[in-house]
C-alpha cells in the first residue's frame, strides 16, 4: 500500500471531526473524498497531507509514519513527497509562471537545473509554455490552476491531494483542469485524493470514500 490510515480522528475543541477512519490507497489509485459540506473532507486531506496532525490514529505514505518524524524531517517530506492543488491556485502575484512552479523546489535546495528543466517541461504539459515568463494577473483562471498543478507536480511527488480543484472555476475550464489532472496522474503515476462536490468529477475516480459526519465509507 503507498497510502494508509488506520483509525483516525480529529477533534477540535469538543467537535469531533474525524471519527476512526481507515482506508488503504495502492500507487497509482485514484480515490474521490465526497459527502456533505461539514462531513469532515478537508480535514481528512490536511491530515493525510500531513498539515493537520490527527489526535489518534495512524498515517502511513510510502511506508512510512510521517508524523513520527522530527519537525524539520516532516516538513522535508511534505516538501518532496506531497503535492497539494487546493481551490484557489494560491500563485504569489509578484512571481512569473516559471517561478511560481519553481517555489517548491526552494524550500530543500532542490532548484537548480533540473529542477528547472522540470518545471519548464511541466509548464509546457500543462500548455502553457508561451505564458513562461507571465504574471498570475495576466492569466485566466484555468491557466492560474493549471499552473498550480505543474507547481504541485514540480518535486515529483507520490502522492497528489486535491481540494475543490474545479471548484471556482466554470464547466469548460473546470473539464480542462479535471481532464490534466488525471492524465498527469497517470503518467506520474501518483496517488490521487481529490475532495470533490460534483459527481460528474467524482465519477471519474476509480474509487469513492463517503464522508458523512466523520465517518466514512467506500461507495
Amino acid at each position: 500500500m503507498m497510502l494508509r490510515a488506520e483509525q483516525v480522528s480529529k477533534r477540535y475543541g469538543e467537535v469531533s471531526v474525524l471519527r476512526d477512519v481507515s482506508f488503504e490507497v495502492s500507487r497509482g489509485q485514484s480515490v474521490a473524498v465526497v459527502g456533505p459540506s461539514g462531513s469532515g473532507k478537508s480535514t481528512l486531506l490536511h491530515v493525510l497531507g500531513t498539515l493537520d496532525r490527527p489526535n489518534s490514529g495512524r498515517v502511513e505514505i510510502d511506508g512510512r509514519a510521517p508524523y513520527d518524524l522530527p519537525a524539520r524531517e516532516l516538513a522535508r517530506f511534505r516538501n518532496r513527497g506531497i503535492g497539494f492543488v487546493f481551490q484557489d491556485h494560491h500563485l504569489l502575484p509578484q512571481y512569473s509562471v516559471l517561478e511560481n512552479v519553481l517555489l517548491p523546489t526552494l524550500a530543500f535546495g532542490n532548484a537548480g537545473a533540473c529542477g528547472e528543466d522540470r518545471a519548464r517541461k511541466l509548464i509546457e504539459r500543462v500548455g502553457l509554455a508561451h505564458r513562461t515568463e507571465h504574471r498570475p494577473a495576466a492569466l485566466s483562471g484555468g491557466e492560474r490552476q493549471r499552473v498550480a498543478v505543474a507547481r504541485a507536480l514540480v518535486n515529483g511527488p507520490a502522492l497528489l491531494l486535491c481540494d475543490e480543484p474545479t471548484g471556482s472555476l466554470d464547466r469548460a475550464r473546470a473539464h480542462e483542469v479535471c481532464d490534466l489532472l488525471f492524465e498527469l496522474h497517470a503518467q506520474e503515476e501518483t496517488v490521487l485524493i481529490g475532495v470533490t462536490h460534483s459527481p460528474e468529477m467524482a465519477a471519474r475516480f476509480a474509487r469513492r470514500l463517503e464522508l458523512r459526519e466523520g465517518t466514512c465509507l467506500e461507495v
